[in-house]
């Protein structure tokens, strides 16, 4: 099985100034490697195309940097759309199914997080997130996002970090009328209709979201 992905790439970068000064986030190099590369080797591992990677702050950086990969590009120079909105502003590209998205500001050391996502991808699911355990976490600075039930679904709580993985089903989308808009709320809506699901990851996970985050995320790259 294999999914078209979008990967988030539009930020400002405004928690990793002044690396962001002169770069994309997704252009700064961790272990030698820029952050995007490192996502798009995960995508690869698993055959998931075709790959959309949405852009906006120096977004012409981002396309130079993959001019001779086999990706597309979502525009998103006029406005910046935030996850909802710039996940429905690609569409076009990524086609009706289910889609992957993916922050581009994370590494890994364990299981491939996509491949885990789709091993327990369900057709009566509207999305599905990987949630990483608090312990296994390194370089994230908030208090928890989620918990998982006995069934699998996902409640707002404190036991586990959002990878910023997920496959979803793009049509929840058409409910919302705004441009700009995230997907927190569009979790919490379905997660009320009870769609929202989650899965465990069980390897480790590095938030690189501030440039303190960059030792650490090299330290677990050697893991």
């Amino acid at each position: 099985m294999t999914l078209p992905i979008l990967f988030f790439a539009a930020g400002l970068g405004t928690r990793m100034k002044p690396l962001t000064d002169d770069r994309p986030k997704p252009l700064i190099k961790v272990g030698g490697k820029p952050l995007l590369d490192h996502a798009r080797d995960v995508a690869n591992a698993v055959g998931a195309t075709p790959q959309v990677v949405n852009l906006h702050y120096k977004g012409q950086m981002i396309r130079d940097h993959l001019a001779d990969q086999d990706v597309l590009f979502s525009d998103e120079t006029d406005l910046l759309r935030d996850t909802g909105g710039g996940l429905r502003h690609a569409l076009p590209l990524l086609g009706e199914g289910p889609v992957i998205t993916m922050n581009t500001d994370a590494v890994w050391s364990g299981p491939n997080p996509i491949g885990l996502l789709l091993a327990h991808w369900q057709p009566h699911m509207e999305a599905l997130l990987l949630v990483v355990p608090k312990r296994q976490v390194f370089g994230h600075k908030g208090k928890g996002d989620f918990a998982i039930d006995s069934a699998g679904h996902l409640h707002r709580g404190r036991d586990c970090i959002y990878s910023g993985v997920q496959i979803i089903r793009p049509d929840i989308l058409s409910e919302t009328d705004e441009e700009v808009f995230s997907l927190n709320p569009v979790w919490d809506r379905i997660g009320n209709e009870g769609g929202l699901y989650g899965v465990h990851y069980g390897g480790y996970w590095c938030d690189v979201g501030q440039p303190e985050s960059i030792p650490m995320a090299e330290a677990l790259c050697r893991v």
